[in-house]
């Protein structure tokens, strides 16, 4: 983790330049953000605070970049930092509530979707425009999810968590993103938050990775920010596990993506890989850096890493060098200090509930607030949105400021079997049916 105190220098100087703002334009094709001017970070950006606005833009969204949703959001390019503390830039994408009144305070959430990928194709901030060419992105179907919390009356802001490389894996860095794209929301005064407003975060799988580092560093990265609570839907917890547990099967495409990814971070790895892949290997993992989520797992399906190496994987995997990668992007390096929710399933293939039991238990014995719900009946896909009832109920608690009542409580009975999951899954039925055809979503007043 890099050293938050040695940044005294970087981050006393102050952007004085007026961020520059683009008007909406309408049926516009987006461009790849890894084409796109607006992704590149104008001159002296790294002198700037973080969480500091350096460009923005009106957008237009669309469900599966088809559909367009009559909603008021806004793009921002913001200065945040990598696991090394180096100054970067990335986007958030942020939609505020109708008839949002100036200066009126409602809450912010963070919204981190389970982008899965090195592609920009599947970066929430291309995903969710208009037009846009993201076939095999999850965070298209999150838009789903993202609307729901907008109908709440929460402003959502949805940050590009991996960075502008596609950074997935990264330790540290996901949380800087997330933290700095909250900041960099409440201060653009276009979108009249309130600096006081309450923060929450959610997201799952991928997502929920990121908020997990998001809430572990935020007491020093961000102490600024009054984060109430945190949702950590299936947060992964140790990638090394998983990618033992998913290499060589159907999902084996998800931590190949992982590897692909940290190469780029790792030089340590990169040599190994470098060093023992066959030729069909590295073109294989260089392959998946163009690849969507959805792409990858349908490629990379069966496939087992081993069958490229010179070397047996068990005995590649236990190189001082990988154990040091798996060690260092492993959750738990600090204890959250806002409120958390974790949410996992029991009979999960994609990430084993020990982990999750692991990482949920040092919270706790590290002092965390920490609500576990441990659902006995579901698997990976179902409890997300089977779950979400529960979760923005439990957030609207922590932004009303009602006190917490349970601690480390591993619930047993399913959200399926809980009457309030289908008064809330009605909801999110009739919300779902009004953005399929793009119809305004009506929110809760304030």
């Amino acid at each position: 983790m890099v050293e938050l105190g040695n940044l005294a220098g970087t981050h006393g100087a102050q952007w004085i330049a007026k961020p520059p703002h683009e008007e909406l334009r309408r049926k516009v094709r987006p461009l790849l953000p890894s084409d796109d001017p607006f992704y590149q970070p104008p001159p002296g950006f790294q002198h700037a605070e973080p969480g500091t606005v350096l460009r923005s833009r009106d957008v237009e969204l669309a469900f599966l970049g088809l559909i367009p949703q009559p909603v008021t959001a806004v793009q921002l390019l913001y200065r945040t930092m990598d696991m090394n503390g180096q100054p970067e830039a990335t986007v958030t994408t942020v939609i505020v509530p109708a008839k949002l009144a100036p200066g009126q305070t409602c809450p912010l959430l963070s919204y981190q979707c389970a982008i899965d990928a090195m592609t920009s194709r599947c970066f929430p901030s291309y995903a969710l425009r208009r037009r846009a060419k993201a076939l095999g992105s999850l965070s298209q179907l999150e838009f789903l999810l993202i609307n729901a919390a907008v109908a709440e009356g929460w402003a959502v802001s949805v940050p590009d968590h991996e960075g502008i490389h596609g950074s997935w894996g990264a330790p540290y860095e996901p949380g800087y993103r997330v933290l700095d794209g909250v900041r960099a929301a409440l201060s653009f005064e276009r979108l009249a938050l309130s600096p006081s407003a309450p923060i929450g975060l959610w997201g799952y799988s991928g997502g929920g990775l990121a908020s997990a580092w998001a809430a572990e560093v935020c007491a020093d990265y961000a102490p600024d920010l009054d984060i109430v609570g945190a949702v950590l839907g299936s947060p992964v917890g140790d990638l090394g596990h998983t990618f033992r547990r998913l290499n060589g099967g159907f999902l084996a495409g998800l931590p190949a993506l992982v590897v692909a990814a940290l190469a780029h971070l790792y030089p340590d790895l990169e040599r190994v890989i470098t060093e023992h892949t066959n030729e069909e290997g590295r073109a294989l993992l260089d392959s998946l850096e163009k690849m969507t989520t959805v792409e990858a797992v349908l490629r990379m399906a069966g496939k087992n890493m081993g069958d490229y190496l010179d070397e047996p994987l068990e005995d590649i995997l236990s190189t001082p060098e990988i154990m040091h990668v798996f060690e260092s992007i492993k959750l738990g390096a600090a204890v959250p200090t806002p409120p958390v929710l974790i949410v996992q399933a029991v009979h999960d293939y994609l990430i084993d509930v020990h982990d999750i039991d692991a990482l949920a238990d040092a919270y706790s014995a590290g002092g965390a607030r920490v609500t576990y719900h441990r659902d006995a009946f579901n698997e990976h896909l179902c409890l997300h949105p089977l779950s979400a009832p529960m979760t923005l109920r439990w957030l609207t608690d922590r932004f009303d400021g009602r006190p917490l009542t349970e601690h480390l409580i591993r619930t047993t009975w399913p959200t399926m079997f809980n009457p309030m999951t289908y008064v809330g899954m009605a909801r999110l039925v009739k919300i779902a049916a009004k953005v399929i055809t793009g119809r305004k979503v009506p929110h809760r007043p304030l």
